[in-house]
């Protein structure tokens, strides 16, 4: 088992070009799967520097070539207990038996220093990041095309079984159900094209006022001439 001590924030460096300094944010992706989550954030963090993925606490077992620290922060029961207890989990769910949370302590240090971290979490995730740090916080929820198009993406990766396959598309229907509590929703008919409106929605969210943080003085030195 890795080093049971609690994650702690990080000195993390601000990585954007921009002249003025921001607020980082936290980007969140949400889908059904086989709707093309993965894809997009694995494309987006290739392609960002600026965009950095968020590492979760977790109490299941470390595998062979994950990296404590960078795949999970890998701790025990009692210390994942622990951390529920005093308030430090943004979000936090059992999954099968395994505990998933997402430590507070770095990503505040990240945003304060403009870093935007992505979050690739279903719904209920979602809503618990939302809650506890809503100005920070920007959904997305990726869509299928259609059912039939999300089946055959399932069956196409050889990997499920038919019974499998039926509880995730049953699965799929019920987070789709929960679309309208994201701030933008993306049909993936077509990756690249899905990619760039992704890619436009954090672009935009990024330019947003609220986070230019450096503006305040930099007007106010363009009123004094």
């Amino acid at each position: 088992m890795a080093d049971q001590t609690p994650p702690q924030p990080a000195a993390i460096q601000p990585t954007s070009d921009d002249a003025l300094h921001r607020r980082g944010l936290m980007f969140i992706l949400s889908s059904p799967s086989g709707a093309g989550k993965t894809t997009i954030a694995r494309r987006l963090l290739a392609e960002d520097a600026d965009l950095t993925v968020s590492v979760s606490a977790t109490t299941r077992p470390i595998r062979p070539g994950e990296v404590d620290g960078e795949d999970y922060h890998f701790v025990d029961q009692a210390t994942f207990n622990h951390m529920v207890d005093a308030n430090e989990f943004y979000e936090w769910a059992r999954v099968f038996g395994n505990c998933y949370g997402t430590p507070k302590g770095q990503i505040r240090a990240g945003l304060k220093a403009g870093t935007d971290f992505l979050f690739d979490i279903d719904w209920q995730g979602t809503q618990q990041l939302h809650q506890k740090a809503q100005a920070d916080v920007v959904r997305v929820f990726i869509l299928p095309p259609s059912l039939d198009e999300l089946r055959r993406r399932l069956v196409g990766r050889g990997t499920d079984s038919a019974e499998v396959i039926a509880a995730r598309m049953a699965r799929a229907q019920a987070e789709i159900s929960h679309w309208d509590s994201y701030d933008y929703v993306v049909v993936n008919d077509e990756v690249e094209v899905c990619l760039g409106k992704v890619r436009q929605i954090l672009a935009a969210e990024r330019m947003r006022r609220t986070r230019q943080t450096g503006l305040i003085d930099f007007v106010r030195g363009l009123m004094q001439g």
